[in-house]
Parts: C-alpha cells; sequence; structure tokens
C-alpha cells in the first residue's frame, strides 16, 4: 500500500511539534511506519510506502507556499508552479485537470488544500485529532492515530444499502474517521476544516446544453490518449533489479524474477476481448513511445507491448472473447501471454490475504487477478472503469423524459423489449421511467427506509427486471436480506436521518446522480482490488478513472449513452481517430454468464470452508447477521439455488476482512504504545444501539 499522511494544528498544537514529527503525551514521536518526510513543522507531510522517486514531486514557490503531487501527472514543474499560484487564489479546478492519476497538496501558509478525484478511486480521509485534524489518502493509518473503533452503522450500510451515498454518506469502517464525496477537497486551516466541491453539478432544474456528439467522442479520444501517453512518459522501472539474489544454476532472469513473485519490465495491458481492455492495449501499443523498453535497458528499437489473456480452464463461456484476444493479439506490436487458470483460481478459493484499507467484494476473487497480474508487466494497463463511465446508467431514461426527448427512448426499449420478448416491455419501462422521474430524491430514500423495515426485497429477474428495479433513486444491496432487523432498522435510521438534513437533494438528475454513486463504488471496490491482489513492484494502471477521462465521458450526451451498443461504438470510434481500423467481429459483446457461473462453482469447491467460516462469525458477534441464517443460504447457494450470489459475496468479504483486522498486531505509526492501533478493543457485541426512538421497529423485526 502507498498512502500520504498528514495534518493541521492549532497554533496551541503547533509548539508541540517538531520536524520529525509530534509530541506525544508521553513525550514520543510520533511518525508513520515507513515514511519520507515532504515537509516538516508545523503542518507536516510523510509519503509512506513504495513510492516510485517520480511518483512524489514538490515544488516550491517559498518556504511557506509549495505543492506535493503523488502518482502519475503529466503536467510540468511549470504547470504545477502555475496550478500553485491558481490555488493560493483559491481555483481548485486547475490541480484536478492534468492528464494521469494522482493526488494533489497545496500549502499556502497556513492552509492546507488536498484534492480528491471525481471518481473516488483516490479519495482523501480525515479525522479530529490533537485539537486540529489529520488527513490521509487511506483510513486505517487515522483510525491508528486516534485509537478508533468500528462504526457498525457503516458496516450495516454496507450490506444492506452499498449503491446508496445517502446511506454511507462521509462515514468509514472507522468511528471517527471521514470521508471527502468525489470531485471535492479538503481545506484545512490551523487545524479547522472545510470541504469544498470543485466540480460544476448539472442542476435539476434546467436542461443542459445539447452536446455534439462527434465533438463529445473526439473529447473522450483525446482524454484516454494523454492519459496513456501519461503513463508511457513516465520513466520505467525494473522490478526488484536491486534486491536480486544474482545468478541461479538453471533459472535465468526471467525465471528468478517468476519465482519472486514479480512481474516483467516495461509496459503491458490485460486484454480480455473486451472493448475497454482492447482498447488501452491497442493506444498503448501504438503510440509511440517504445512501450516496452526500460529505461536504459533497451535497444532504442522498442519492444512488444506485453497482453496478457486470463483462460479459466474451471468455467468455459468466453471462447468467443478468447478468440477476439487473440485476434487482436496478432498485431506485431503486442505480445501476447495467456494465463490459464484452474480451481485454484476460482472465487473463494483461497481465503487468506493481506490486510486492506476497508472491505470491498473483491477480496474473494483476490487470488484469481493476482494469478493474471503476476504474469503481467511492472506497468500494466487495465480497463477498469470504462462500462461505469462510458455506459448509461437506466435510470437516464428518467432523464431524457425530464428533458422532453422521449423519442430517445424508442431503441433502449426496444432492445429489452427484444431480449424478453414481451410486448408489454416498452409500457412498464416507460412507466417506471416516468415514475423516477416525478418522484423527489427525499421520497426516494423514504421508500428505500420503508423497504428496509419491512424487509422487502424480492425483484422481477432478467434484463428487464434489472432495469425496472434500477429506475428508482435508491434500492436495497443484496446482502441485505440476510441482515438482522436491528441491522436494517439502523440503515433506515440513516436513511431517514438523511432526508432531514440540510441540502438533502443530490442537485443532479436521477440518471447522472445513479451513475456518479455506479462510479464511485467501482472505484472504490478497484481501490480494495489493487491492494489485496497486490504484485510487488507493478503499478495498475485504470485509465478510465483519471479526472480528465471522466470529465470527457461525462459530457457526452445522454442520447447517445443510451443506444445499445454504446460503449464499444464510441471505443470504436476513439481507436478510429488513433489509427486502430480492424477490429475482430463481434468486438464489443459481453456476458456477465461466466462471472456468475464461476462465482457459484468457486461457492461449491469452498463450501466448507465458508460454513467454518461462518461457525462463530465476527458479523454475528456484531450483531449484523445470524449465523445460522448466512450458513443456510451458503448451502443453498453451493446446491445450485437462485440467490443473489453479489450479497454472499459481499457477506463473506466484510467477515473476511474483519478478521484480518482484529487478527492485526501491527500499527502504522512508531513511537505509540502497543494499544494505539484501530479497533483495539476488538468487536463489542451492540445492544440498544438505535436508542429510544428506533428499538421498537428494531424488536418489531428480530
Amino acid at each position: 500500500m502507498r498512502w500520504l499522511v498528514g495534518w493541521s494544528s492549532t497554533a496551541a498544537g503547533a509548539a508541540r511539534i517538531g520536524s520529525a514529527g509530534a509530541v506525544g503525551h508521553d513525550g514520543e514521536t510520533l511518525q508513520p511506519v515507513g515514511s519520507h518526510l515532504l515537509w516538516g513543522d508545523p503542518d507536516p507531510l510523510w509519503a509512506v510506502g513504495d513510492w516510485r522517486p517520480d511518483e512524489v514531486r514538490v515544488v516550491k514557490a517559498d518556504d511557506r507556499t509549495r505543492i506535493a503531487v503523488l502518482g502519475i501527472c503529466a503536467a510540468s514543474d511549470e504547470q504545477l508552479r502555475v496550478g500553485l499560484f491558481a490555488a493560493r487564489g483559491g481555483a481548485l479546478r486547475h490541480l484536478t485537470a492534468w492528464p494521469g492519476s494522482y493526488t494533489a497538496v497545496v500549502q499556502v501558509g497556513r492552509r492546507i488544500t488536498v484534492c480528491g478525484d471525481l471518481a473516488g478511486a483516490r479519495p482523501v480521509f480525515y479525522t479530529p485529532w490533537d485539537g486540529g485534524t489529520a488527513y490521509a489518502t487511506a483510513a486505517l493509518p487515522l483510525a491508528d492515530l486516534v485509537e478508533a473503533n468500528l462504526d457498525y452503522g457503516h458496516l450495516a450500510a454496507l450490506l444492506a444499502a452499498p449503491d446508496v451515498p445517502a446511506a454511507l454518506h462521509d462515514s468509514t469502517p472507522y468511528d471517527g474517521v471521514r470521508r471527502i464525496p468525489p470531485g471535492h477537497a479538503l481545506i484545512l486551516r490551523t487545524g479547522a476544516r472545510e470541504v469544498a466541491g470543485y466540480e460544476q453539478v448539472a442542476s435539476l432544474a434546467v436542461a443542459a446544453p445539447s452536446a455534439d456528439p462527434d465533438s463529445a467522442v473526439d473529447a473522450v479520444r483525446d482524454a484516454l490518449v494523454e492519459a496513456v501517453r501519461a503513463r508511457l512518459s513516465a520513466p520505467r522501472h525494473v522490478p526488484g533489479a536491486d534486491i536480486d539474489p544474482g545468478p541461479v544454476p538453471g533459472m535465468g532472469p526471467a525465471e528468478r524474477r517468476a519465482a519472486r513473485g514479480m512481474p516483467v519490465p516495461g509496459i503491458g495491458a490485460d486484454l480480455s476481448g473486451g472493448p475497454a481492455s482492447g482498447t488501452l492495449a491497442l493506444l498503448a501499443a501504438g503510440l509511440p513511445g517504445m512501450p516496452g523498453t526500460v529505461l536504459g535497458h533497451g535497444t532504442g528499437a522498442g519492444e512488444r507491448l506485453l497482453a496478457v489473456t486470463f483462460n479459466d480452464l474451471a468455467v468455459g463461456g468466453r471462447e468467443a472473447e478468447l478468440e477476439r484476444a487473440g485476434t487482436l493479439a496478432a498485431n506485431p506490436r503486442l505480445h501476447h501471454v495467456v494465463v490459464a487458470g484452474g480451481e485454484e483460481t476460482l472465487p473463494y478459493a483461497e481465503l487468506d490475504g493481506p490486510l486492506t484499507d476497508e472491505p470491498a467484494a473483491s477480496l474473494v476473487t483476490a487470488a484469481r487477478h493476482r494469478a493474471r497480474l503476476a504474469s503481467g508487466s511492472a506497468d500494466h494497463f487495465a480497463g477498469y472503469g470504462a462500462r461505469q463511465v462510458l455506459d448509461a446508467h437506466p435510470a437516464r431514461l428518467a432523464d431524457l423524459l425530464m428533458d422532453r426527448k422521449r423519442r430517445h427512448l424508442v431503441r433502449p426499449v426496444a432492445a429489452l423489449a427484444k431480449a424478453d420478448g414481451s410486448v408489454l416491455v416498452p409500457a412498464r419501462v416507460y412507466g417506471a421511467a416516468r415514475r423516477l422521474a416525478r418522484t423527489p430524491y427525499r421520497s426516494g430514500l423514504e421508500g428505500l427506509a420503508d423497504r428496509l423495515m419491512r424487509r422487502r426485497f424480492d425483484e422481477p429477474g432478467g434484463a428487464v427486471g434489472a432495469s425496472l428495479a434500477a429506475l428508482t433513486w435508491a434500492r436495497p444491496g443484496p446482502a441485505a436480506r440476510w441482515l438482522t432487523g436491528e441491522a436494517l432498522a439502523e440503515v433506515s435510521v440513516r436513511l431517514q436521518g438523511a432526508t432531514h438534513r440540510s441540502g438533502v437533494g443530490p442537485g443532479q438528475r436521477p440518471g447522472d446522480f445513479r451513475a456518479r454513486a455506479a462510479l464511485s463504488r467501482a472505484a472504490a471496490d478497484l481501490r480494495i482490488l489493487e491492494q489485496a491482489a497486490e504484485v510487488r513492484f507493478q503499478r495498475l494502471h485504470a485509465p478510465f478513472l483519471d479526472n480528465q477521462v471522466v470529465r470527457a465521458c461525462r459530457a457526452l450526451p445522454e442520447s447517445l449513452r443510451v443506444q445499445p451498443g454504446a460503449r464499444a461504438a464510441i471505443l470504436r470510434t476513439v481507436l478510429e481517430g488513433a489509427g486502430v481500423a480492424e477490429l475482430p467481429s463481434g468486438w464489443g459483446a459481453t456476458s456477465h454468464a461466466p462471472s456468475a457461473a464461476a462465482a457459484r462453482a468457486g461457492l461449491r469447491m469452498a463450501a466448507d470452508s465458508l460454513l467454518d467460516l461462518f461457525a462463530t462469525p465476527l458479523l454475528a458477534q456484531a450483531g449484523l447477521v445470524e449465523a445460522r441464517v448466512v450458513r443456510k443460504a451458503l448451502r443453498a447457494a453451493a446446491e445450485g439455488e437462485a440467490l443473489p450470489l453479489d450479497g454472499l459475496a459481499d457477506l463473506v468479504s466484510l467477515e473476511l476482512w474483519l478478521g484480518r483486522l482484529i487478527a492485526r498486531r501491527g500499527t502504522c505509526w512508531t513511537g505509540t504504545p502497543a494499544r494505539a492501533r484501530a479497533v483495539p478493543a476488538g468487536i463489542t457485541p451492540q445492544r440498544n444501539a438505535l436508542g429510544a426512538g428506533a428499538s421498537g421497529g428494531g424488536a418489531a423485526l428480530a
């Protein structure tokens, strides 16, 4: 893991802080473990973890005016200096408009500004500490700093309503540690904090001006090309060159590297056969910059880009995608590697792994992804996020009705009717979209709170059913049906409390709002997957989540998004504009059926170990589930009963994460007593946590 951490102190607190760190109550000096100090007192900032030298840059205007940029950023030092002066005047958006994926921190006197990204892949957290505010790009270091306990309401919301921002709000799994929303910045002034947005949001009252589809797609192409070029222009690194133990009889450098679990030097990319990974692989291979050549280790003529395809031998169904990947890999600029995975790479096959910053459903598939990434390059492109930034969320149909663009509903509704084979589909979809367009946000939250209290989780199946279920402001998560009545009541109370907050409305149309929430969750899941499946010395790049790419994709007209096959058509146009014209037949066709089959096969293979995991689960100790209910659901799913597999993945992942967190004995800070770590008392049973006002509803459901 890599993160940055710092704090802003009050005038009184600054007197106790030296350049090496803060002085605690017992006279000890607090410093992050494995840290590199970027600047010191009175508001220090550290970079923690295995950052590459080119990933950390500090540009100064004077001793009290400086900017730190951590990550991949294509801005020159002069551009950083211009952005610093703009931020000094209050213009924050300039700090987020450079190609790449990075976190920018600006210090102007005693004012500290930390910018989060638009997608949520590089979040910012904060917590009150020592009279001031500590901040970081990871939640666990802050939880260690303040010895935070678990926030059980947040954990319940993660299971009951993970796609509803109002349920999670700004909380984290750690009590007292907060997160700033995507598209916002944290501003600290001598310990006082403010969260400010830097991005304009589409108005709910006035329709956005119609964008030209051709120019919008051209903007997506330019943003993607610049995002890829930012990675290609960065210095190359030889993984583990400084720790190679030397010659081993019968093993060459590549074999020694593989034995240590290290990636191949140079640039690589996923090549699954889908449009997103294929687009990035072809762009990275086609742009000038010698993709595979390591700085100082190449012939100067350039090498081929390493394209990695995962072939699941345990579960079939992806033969067409594999064939398309092979056709794409025939490009002379690509070197194709196929990674075969058997039953040992199925979901749930390996339940051991590192502790991540937060829980996510990707913990049960981390070994599957690690098997693919281990054969990748030191800098590896992946198409994560393309679906969320390019596809049209079904709720966008309501946006079209609000803008009086009914004719654009014809093709998507006709595609759903064709898939379902019913002539009643158009009327059902149009009616649901019309209801959503006329439903206030507050009513949507109240409706979800009522569904949770009444335990109403049944939804229609199939593509049409999924679209109808998505045509709401908020909906229960797939794991909600297995929560206890008290946990559901807790989430219901959180939702009802959200309706009483000032400015409850999202300030934008329902489709745009739901799409942003889906992107935020996908980015958060990718962040945890990157930690869980991390390969040492490797960087996983997701250009579709870069700020400039997200902005360009948000400018696409909704009438273009909602058309069937829009994502593949947009990416095809992007490639044509970049000079790639020949694509295999069927390019762009995707299917989720193999993923569901792999999840069910993994459940069946790991049924015994999962039942052991939930023999005495920590989730039950926390009052979120009943162990026998979860064990019954696991047995039924392993036997083939139609249950929401995503919900079971959420339950198993959260149980695994809690176990790893409680078993942890270290801390992220030096100079602290052994007790100074997150959740020092372990899991404490939560009883009567709702208070007198809500206990009746919880008891009625128990």
